[in-house]
Formats: C-alpha cells, sequence, structure tokens
C-alpha cells in the first residue's frame, strides 16, 4: 500500500473522531499545529518517551507536548507533586509559599532573572514583556524578525506583509518586522527611529532553531546595540528556556537580555508562563503607594491563575530536576545521537536532505547544504518551501505510520527520557519511512 491508504488503514478510529470533532470545533482541531491531512491523530495517553492513540498504535514520541514535555510524559515525582496538591487546593485565591520557591527556582538557573511575574501561557508572556518595555521606555514600537513566533496576540501574530486578520492596523503598526539575522538592517532602523521600545527574538532562529542565523555573532550584536541605543531586548525562551541549557539559550552563548519569556518547561507541563528580568523594569509592575504613579504610570498584572498552586506545584519538581544536572545532558547527547544518525542515512541512501539544530531541538530538511549541521544558515525561503512540499508531508505521514510522531512536519524534540533503544528504534523508522517516499517517487 502506498503511505496515505497506509495512514487511513492503520488510524480509522481516528479518522471517525475527525469527522464528529468537526461538528463541535473550527477546522476540527483545538490548536492550529494539531490540524493535519487528511486527519489528525487522536491520542489517549503517554508514558516516559512514549504515547498511543486510540487505533492503539504506539509512539515515540518527538512532539513532547508542544516542547514542554523535557521530563517526558507523565513523569512520576511530577504526578505525585500535582496530585499531592490537588489534596490541598487547586486555587487558593492568595499567596502561597510555592510561588515563591517557584520564583527563586528560576531566578537560580536563569542569573539575569532579578524580578518574576507568572503568567498562564507563552502568549500572555510576550504580550506582558513588550508592555512592560514600552512603559519602561515611554516609547513605542517593537521590533520582532521575519517568521518569529511569540504567540497569537495583536502585536505578535502579524509579518511584515501587514496586520493578519482581525489585527487593528495601529496595532500592526507599532510593531515592526525586520529580516532576520541581519545586524546592519537593525542598527540602520535604530538610528533613524527614536521611537524604539525594544526587540524581541527567538535566540536560536525562528520556531526554535528552523530558520536559523549566526547564533553567537547575532545575539551577541543585538545585545551590543539594544545597549547602545537604550532598547530593551526581549528574549523568547518559550521554547529554548531550561531546554536549550538549563539556564536557556541565554546561558548557553552568555547573552544576557533585558527580559525573558517563559512557558512550556517553566510550569512542569502544566500551563503556565513568566517574564522575568531587571528589577527595574520589572518594578514597573509594582504598587508604591504614591496613588499617581499607581494609576498613571504602574503596568497592571491581574490573571486568575498567575502562579495557581497545581502549575507551580509542577514547575518546581521539574526545575529541580532540571537543576540537578542531568536531565539536559541526556536529551543533548540522544539529540546528537538522532541528528548524526538521520544525516548518515541521508548519506547512505542518496537523498538530498539532512538534520540540524542545538542541543535536543533537531529539524530535518528534505535538501542538502554545506552547514556544519548545528547551525544552518541556509536560504529560510528554501528551506520554508521544502517544509511545506508535499515529499515533507509524506514523509511525517510514513513516519506515523512507522510508529514516530513529530512536532510539526520536521521536527524532533528529544527529552530527558529517550533511550539509545528509542533512537535506534526511530532511525530505523526513519529509514523505512525514506523508502516508503522513494517508493512513490518522491526523493531524490
Amino acid at each position: 500500500m502506498d503511505i496515505l491508504t497506509t495512514y487511513h488503514e492503520n488510524h480509522p478510529i481516528s479518522e471517525a473522531k475527525y469527522l464528529e470533532a468537526r461538528t463541535i470545533f473550527p477546522g476540527g482541531v483545538t490548536h492550529d499545529n494539531r490540524y493535519a491531512t487528511p486527519f489528525p491523530l487522536y491520542m489517549t495517553h503517554g508514558e516516559g518517551s512514549k504515547k498511543w492513540d486510540v487505533d492503539g498504535n504506539e509512539y515515540i514520541d518527538y512532539v513532547c507536548g508542544h516542547g514542554a514535555l523535557l521530563l517526558g510524559h507523565s513523569h512520576p515525582a511530577i504526578v505525585e507533586a500535582v496530585k499531592s496538591q490537588m489534596s490541598l487546593g487547586t486555587h487558593l485565591g492568595a499567596c502561597t509559599d510555592l510561588e515563591m520557591s517557584w520564583g527563586s527556582l528560576i531566578k537560580t538557573l536563569v542569573p539575569s532573572v532579578e524580578r518574576i511575574r507568572f503568567n498562564s501561557s507563552g502568549t500572555e508572556a510576550t504580550m506582558m514583556a513588550m508592555r512592560l518595555a514600552r512603559a519602561y521606555t515611554g516609547k513605542s514600537i517593537v521590533i520582532k524578525l521575519e517568521d518569529h513566533f511569540h504567540g497569537w496576540h495583536d502585536y505578535a501574530i502579524s509579518d511584515s506583509s501587514g496586520p493578519g486578520p482581525g489585527v487593528p492596523l495601529g496595532s500592526w503598526g507599532s510593531t515592526k518586522v525586520l529580516p532576520s539575522g541581519n545586524l546592519q538592517v537593525l542598527e540602520d532602523f535604530l538610528t533613524s527611529n527614536n521611537d524604539v521600545a525594544a526587540i524581541i527574538l527567538e535566540p536560536t532562529g525562528a520556531h526554535y532553531g528552523q530558520l536559523m542565523f549566526n547564533t553567537q555573532e547575532y545575539l551577541s550584536g543585538v545585545r551590543q546595540l539594544t545597549s547602545a541605543y537604550n532598547v530593551v531586548f526581549i528574549m523568547d525562551e518559550v521554547v529554548t528556556g531550561f531546554r536549550a541549557s538549563s539556564g536557556g539559550a541565554q546561558s548557553r552563548y552568555g547573552i544576557i537580555p533585558d527580559l525573558t519569556t517563559f512557558a512550556k518547561i517553566v510550569a512542569g507541563s502544566l500551563p503556565g508562563g513568566a517574564v522575568g528580568g531587571k528589577a527595574d523594569i520589572m518594578d514597573m509592575i509594582s504598587h508604591t503607594g504614591d496613588p499617581k504613579r499607581d494609576r498613571m504610570e504602574r503596568v497592571a498584572h491581574p490573571g486568575t491563575f498567575n502562579a495557581n498552586p497545581l502549575s507551580a506545584a509542577a514547575g518546581i519538581k521539574c526545575l529541580e530536576i532540571i537543576a540537578e544536572g542531568q536531565v539536559n545532558n541526556i536529551a543533548d547527547k540522544m539529540g546528537l545521537m538522532l541528528k548524526n544518525g538521520i544525516n548518515d542515512l541521508f548519506s547512505s541512501m542518496e537523498i538530498s536532505g539532512h538534520a540540524y539544530g542545538i542541543g535536543s531541538m533537531i529539524h530535518v530538511v528534505l535538501n542538502d547544504c554545506d552547514c556544519d549541521r548545528e547551525t544552518c544558515i541556509s536560504d529560510h525561503s528554501k528551506i520554508k518551501n521544502t517544509i511545506s512540499s508535499e515529499k515533507t508531508i509524506q514523509l511525517k505521514r510514513s513516519l506515523q505510520n512507522h510508529g514516530i510522531d513529530i512536532m510539526g512536519r520536521n521536527a524532533f524534540l528529544v527529552s530527558g527520557v529517550h533511550t539509545e533503544e528509542d533512537i535506534f528504534s526511530t532511525l530505523n523508522s526513519m529509514e523505512l519511512s525514506l523508502h516508503d517516499c522513494k517508493k512513490e517517487n518522491l526523493l531524490i
């Protein structure tokens, strides 16, 4: 059977559930990234590095909860921490010791964080960081980089072509989208514009390193320019935080931003986000007792589930385990083994393609280049066109047919509980899938 027919044959219950879901949810899904043709897969449970679908199929999981599961599914210590807190209360409507312990752990792991505030998602975190930067500087424009993702609020969702549907022109106009990786363009804009409050970026390139730049050089340059022009440097570590290293990408590369946004891993795989950074910026949220200042200048920050006890309990336990120092080493080691193995397959099978990426964030593109397989700075439009091509879509389907589930169309997010056996099995499935694609004349 061909790839698509096998997909239908292997997943009849998922197909039926999708037909029902289309009568409940717009597009039949609850997250854009879960939309897939001819239908997405429906999962029932996960444990460690694996998960299972409604048809009983087992998968080695590289979606990892959209990047949140550095410790894998249902980690026993996190399960126990959440169960224990459930019996004590899920929302106490008050300050707790848990929130202080959670915040202190983040400050220990990420030295740039002098103060921190919690919220419920990465989108909330980036929105809050942008607002703080504007309030602190008294300026309006926030620079973002082409293709970099910072959530779906009005200031972040649009690109250089114009505001997205439902986004006011004024909101789009206060966000300037610049080419990624080009320090000269950034400097020219800062030189010619005195109303820039901040720049926000993904530190390893767009989509956690899918579309990269020369990481060390560019981040260092951004830090120098933002310091020179008194612009707030916001590092969006929603994905890279506690994954690129225990202290995030900023610790890996030795770059100190003014503000950092967190989500995913920070809450131990439960809903949660945070903004942390310099005290004088973060203290724009503080009540001072001065009625005029608190009413006119203070940045308000409510939020029903900020630092809720369940997310705090999970986040504390997750960060405690990360702080022990082994999890990131294991994830990076398994990521390197996977990346090298995939590149060996492309070479031995004489297929144009390569795997690249930093640490446990691996991307696979079905065309070759001469990069060092860590930092790939080949043409972004070529990468995007390849990822959207039929051959990439069919490779993902075939991987699912062979028991591998990946993030998006081309990413492997490796956890600290993936084993060498998982990697060997994944490479075997990748080889089978590449053969499937060759049979259908999708690869050269």
